[in-house]
Formats: structure tokens, C-alpha cells, sequence
């Protein structure tokens, strides 16, 4: 009867016979299953197999890049590194080597710290560093342990000496970025920046290139560097930059005894547009040959050097 919930479907007669309906089933199964996903998300599409790819391919970046240990090489970067106390956990010792005071150092004080002392062959020690020179001992570091841009300013602030910073504007070579970082230390800076993005971050060949001095400054890793320089102004630093077009000259550097962050461009095509707006002054260094321009790091071991004569002679 009407109303009856037991109800399984009406009775209809055809040519066939006596048929039973679907009682609505065909009808609801007609329903739409919402909106189309995005190609991505579709099983089987070529761009979900693109972006599949992709995040693989991130995957292994990362982890060649942060997530696994490097192999610092050479016996000053290694003694200075042991020196310094940076985190390690293994150090590699060739088989045979003629070993000096800085080989016998590195041993005493890994040994003193505890970690593990492991001789191999010199065949297996070219395979584990990739064939980069390194003098018959290596040294197993942790990724590197950036700091926070405002622990670096607010530990520069509390120098006896008006803060003195390096920015790395799209550095790609990690030889330079040690070269800088080696730069730094020499001439009294307070500390290093390097953006987190199409750079050079502080891997074994910028610890090598660095002798070690990298575990002496405190180095901060930032997302956006013009950000980060409009922060080191609002913090009262004066924000210089290495341009051969520059408006001033090293020799006219007259403000090197205020708060400086001294901005480094990269190897081909220097400062950024952005990054160039943003300072408060280019500078140019003069050249008496016919060298158009210098070299990332020697320009700001150049520099630098001014910096720190012009400090000492105010004094």
C-alpha cells in the first residue's frame, strides 16, 4: 500500500514481462560527485605524475642538503673546527699519512671528546669526500647551525666595537661564501648573512675555504634579504653595497666607523635590483688596471680591510 516503507520498487509490465524498479537507486546513483579535482590530484594524469616527480626530486635535494652529515677536509679547517668545538661525530684518518702537529692535535682532542677515531685507506677516503683534496684527515660535521638574524644583531649590539655585518647577495660558490666568511673574521665582523634561496650555504667546501673561521662568526640564514636589511636599518645599521657603478668610493668611505652591513653581490651580475635599491649607499672600489671588476670575495676582503684601517685609525 501507499506509504509502505518495506516498499522495494513499483511492478511494471513490458514485452519482457513483469519488470521490479530500482526504487530510486538509479535515480540517486545519477547524483554528481562534486567539482573536478585539479589535474595534480588525479591519479594517472600526466601532471600528477609531474608533481609526483617534482616532490621526489625535492625530497633527495633535501636531504643531500640539510638533512645528511658533511665531510669537512683538510687538516687547518679540521684542527680549527676541533679547536672551536663545533658539533662533530667522527673523525677520518688516512692510513700512512705523515702526520704533523695539526694531524696530532685533531686526533688528541677527538679523542679527549670522545668521538669516534676511525683509520681507513686513502682510496676510501678520496670516495667518501668525492675527490676534493683533504690532506689524508677529514672530520664529520652535522649539518650547519645557522642563527637567528636578531640574535646576530642583538649580539653585535653588545660588541665594544660599532657592529660590523656581511651580507651575501645571491653567492652561489660556496669558495667565495668561505672566502668571505674567512674575510669577516680577519677584519673584526660581527657576524654573516646569507639568503636561505639560489646561494651557497655553509657546506664542507665553505668550511674548508673558510680554514674553520666559520666556527667563529655566527652566520644567519634568511628567507628574504632585502627584509633582512631594511631590519639591520630599522636596528640603525647603515646598509653599504659593492657596486662598480657605486655613488662613493672605498677611499671616501667616511661613515666606516658607524654600524656597517657591508652587501656582497654575486659572481656575475652583482647586486640585485632590489637589493640595490634598498642600501643606503654603493660603493664602488677604484682600480688601476684594466680588470673590470673583482671577485665576490676579494671585493669584500677589500673593503673590509678599509673598514677595519678606518676603525683603528679613529681608535
Amino acid at each position: 500500500m501507499a506509504g509502505n516503507s518495506q516498499r522495494k520498487g513499483a511492478i511494471r509490465k513490458s514485452k519482457k514481462g513483469a519488470q521490479t524498479g530500482s526504487g530510486g537507486q538509479a535515480r540517486r546513483a545519477l547524483k554528481g560527485k562534486g567539482p573536478t579535482p585539479p589535474a595534480e590530484a588525479r591519479k594517472g594524469h600526466p601532471a600528477a605524475r609531474r608533481a609526483a616527480s617534482a616532490g621526489r626530486r625535492d625530497q633527495r635535494g633535501q636531504q643531500r642538503s640539510g638533512d645528511r652529515p658533511e665531510l669537512l677536509v683538510g687538516r687547518n679547517p679540521v684542527v680549527e673546527a676541533l679547536r672551536e668545538k663545533i658539533p662533530a661525530t667522527a673523525l677520518y684518518v688516512a692510513v700512512g699519512i705523515d702526520t704533523d702537529e695539526r694531524v696530532t692535535e685533531s686526533i688528541r682532542i677527538a679523542g679527549n671528546r670522545g668521538l669516534a677515531l676511525l683509520e681507513i685507506s686513502r682510496a676510501e677516503l678520496d670516495r667518501k669526500t668525492g675527490g676534493i683534496l683533504h690532506q689524508g684527515i677529514a672530520l664529520q660535521v652535522p649539518p650547519f647551525a645557522y642563527r637567528e638574524l636578531a640574535d646576530v644583531l642583538a649580539a653585535a649590539a653588545e660588541s665594544s666595537t660599532a657592529p660590523l655585518l656581511v651580507a651575501l647577495d645571491g653567492v652561489t660558490d660556496p669558495r667565495n661564501l668561505g672566502a668571505v666568511i674567512r674575510s669577516a673574521v680577519a677584519f673584526g665582523a660581527h657576524g654573516v648573512i646569507v639568503p636561505e634561496r639560489r646561494a651557497a650555504g655553509i657546506t664542507a667546501t665553505a668550511w674548508r675555504t673558510s680554514a674553520g673561521t666559520a666556527a667563529r662568526i655566527p652566520v644567519a640564514q634568511v628567507t628574504n634579504l632585502v627584509r633582512a636589511l631594511k631590519e639591520c636599518q630599522q636596528a640603525g645599521l647603515l646598509v653599504v653595497g659593492l657596486d662598480a657603478d657605486g655613488t662613493t668610493t672605498v677611499d671616501d668611505l667616511e661613515l666606516a666607523g658607524d654600524p656597517v652591513v657591508v652587501v656582497v653581490g654575486s659572481e656575475g651580475r652583482g647586486l640585485s635590483r632590489l637589493v640595490g635599491e634598498t642600501c643606503d649607499l654603493t660603493v664602488s672600489i677604484p682600480m688601476a688596471g684594466p680588470a673590470e671588476s673583482l671577485n665576490a670575495s676579494v671585493a669584500a676582503a677589500v673593503t673590509l680591510a678599509e673598514i677595519a684601517r678606518r676603525r683603528r685609525a679613529t681608535s
